[in-house]
């Protein structure tokens, strides 16, 4: 029996832009090919290593055709639309009282402050009060699909992995969970959306 439901964030609940970063550095002089490099600087910022500040100055170093303010556009850029259907299902969902909700998010600090902005306020913390915890990456200091972050959020609750199911747009991701015995659902952006999740349980 299904007790715990874990929900990522991006192009589950609030759409995403992914390939913007690939599209729009190329007008800077980058590489659509993120390097090695770039990737390292992500994570570092994805688990808080480095702050938002340290992030966009080393990014300006790779990409020297970009100003600190054109970055943190195409940065935010790939934030698109949360659909008030996603969070009225999630705060209906919340007073059903059926589950305990959780969100874990790969995520970072200028993304949060972009969703902020974008949503309002109001309906931001309506969102985050839905759950029960509300895990970011860069503040927790882990990141999807090292297992560390799901033990953290099971042991943390005291959570059976059984009894927990947990949905994410990133099939590497829901392949590491279900290792652990949590049973997941890879949503297919674009094809199914959160709102049908009584379906899939």
């Amino acid at each position: 029996m299904i007790k715990n439901i874990i929900f990522d964030f991006g192009d589950v609940f609030i759409n995403l832009d992914k390939n913007i970063i690939y599209r729009e550095i190329e007008r800077f002089g980058g590489n659509p090919v993120l390097s090695p490099e770039v990737l390292a600087i992500n994570m570092d910022y994805e688990i808080g290593k480095i702050s938002s500040e340290e992030f966009v100055a080393q990014l300006t170093k790779v990409y020297p055709k970009a100003s600190s303010t054109e970055i943190k556009g195409i940065w935010n850029g790939m934030l698109l639309d949360f659909p008030d259907s996603r969070l009225e299902f999630i705060e209906n969902l919340a007073k059903e009282d059926s589950h305990r909700l959780f969100l874990l998010s790969n995520t970072n600090a200028l993304h949060i402050d972009e969703v902020e902005e974008k949503m309002g306020i109001e309906k931001f913390n309506r969102f985050r009060n839905s759950f029960e915890q509300f895990y970011l990456s860069h503040e927790i200091q882990l990141r999807k699909p090292n297992a560390e972050i799901y033990h953290f959020v099971l042991e943390e609750n005291a959570l059976k992995a059984k009894e927990t199911f947990f949905i994410d747009d990133t099939k590497e991701n829901t392949d590491a969970a279900k290792k652990l015995g949590i049973k997941c659902w890879n949503l297919q952006v674009g094809v199914e959306d959160i709102t049908h999740l009584k379906s899939k349980l």
